[in-house]
């Protein structure tokens, strides 16, 4: 008899019941799968920043954070951040497939998920080692893919962790690549991170000998890795959540007009008004950091009189995968990643 689950995984969900598993505040982690899933050994996870500052912030050290993913998941069924609401992602093998799985996957190959910790399945053994700088956790443990689930094959000629670090942002560059058009003045916030390098890099792939390049750093290291990656106009430097310091910056470097297109990509929470006000009128905001107020962007917008389209960060557009892995390649190539 077959053992069919909901495409979307709400079969997993415990508490509370109706809900989907992203919103669910406790899944069912039991690695005995239904004939529409998949069965993965998870080797690394890897951790988004917003989520991994959380931890580091509440812990302290590497220990103090293995603690805490290791009770989240006892607690919740998932890596699935109580604070930030966000996940990451991660690296296995598949190890079994049910027979109703309709995915383009064998046993055995080696698979990063492209959808978020906070909706997957996942049940650790042991946390080897955690690294500090890229977020990544390397484990031993076992995850549940859903039908519905999205899934990269790790590319053969790129390190996995390399590999890892850019699928894990693919959606940043991809909705950069849809977003800039020849001419724009984009501006980025938190430029000196991966995201905000892979953005920079696609933005300066689109907008041509008209357009401009804005990178925000905030401090010197990040300012010396933009300016390093020469994929940047100006170079701004400073603190995103100093609203009125910021903007003054962009309307000096753009003389009065600002930005046609503000991405942020920002790990700190508070930099929601100075993506806004940097902006022109009826241009465009992308905020993919998560950690973005979207009750603080709405509000502040409308305190501020500001007309802007304001987009949600979603992590997967079609394509998003191969252009980030494309990307990473070329400035891996050139030393800047």
């Amino acid at each position: 008899m077959l053992r069919i689950g909901c495409p979307y995984g709400s079969h997993r969900v415990l508490e509370p019941r109706g809900v989907l598993p992203q919103a669910a505040w406790k899944l069912d982690h039991s690695m005995q799968i239904y004939d529409n899933e998949l069965l993965i050994d998870v080797e690394m996870l890897n951790i988004d920043a917003a989520s991994f500052r959380q931890m580091r912030e509440q812990a302290g050290n590497e220990n103090g954070i293995a603690e805490v993913i290791m009770q989240t998941i006892r607690d919740r069924g998932k890596q699935h951040n109580r604070v930030t609401g966000s996940g990451g992602m991660l690296i296995g093998t598949v190890r079994e497939i049910g027979k109703e799985y309709k995915g383009d996957v064998e046993v055995g190959s080696k698979i990063a998920t492209l959808v978020s910790l906070s909706l997957t399945p996942l049940k650790l053994e042991q946390i080897y080692s955690i690294d500090l700088t890229s977020c990544q956790v390397h484990v031993s443990g076992q995850a549940i893919l859903f039908e519905s689930g999205l899934f990269a094959v790790l590319p053969a000629d790129l390190p996995q962790d390399f590999a890892l670090a850019i699928l894990d942002v693919a959606g940043a560059p991809a909705q950069t690549a849809k977003l800039v058009q020849a001419g724009n003045t984009v501006l980025i916030i938190g430029a000196g991170g991966k995201s905000g390098l892979l953005c920079l890099y696609e933005a300066k792939q689109r907008v041509g000998v008209t357009g401009n390049v804005i990178a925000l750093a905030y401090d010197e290291r990040d300012y010396e890795r933009i300016s390093r990656s020469n994929l940047a106009d100006v170079i701004l430097q400073g603190d995103a959540r100093q609203t009125l310091a910021i903007l003054q910056k962009v309307k000096e470097v753009t003389n009065g007009a600002l930005a046609d297109l503000t991405i942020n990509c920002v790990d700190a929470p508070g930099t929601e008004m100075s993506s806004i006000l940097c902006t022109k009128e009826n241009g465009t905001v992308y905020f993919f950091s998560m950690a973005t107020s979207f009750t603080a962007a709405a509000l502040g917008a409308e305190g501020a009189g500001k007309d802007v389209r304001m987009l949600i960060g979603n992590g997967y557009t079609k394509g998003h995968a191969e252009i980030a892995l494309a990307a990473g390649r070329k400035m891996r190539a050139q030393g800047i990643l």
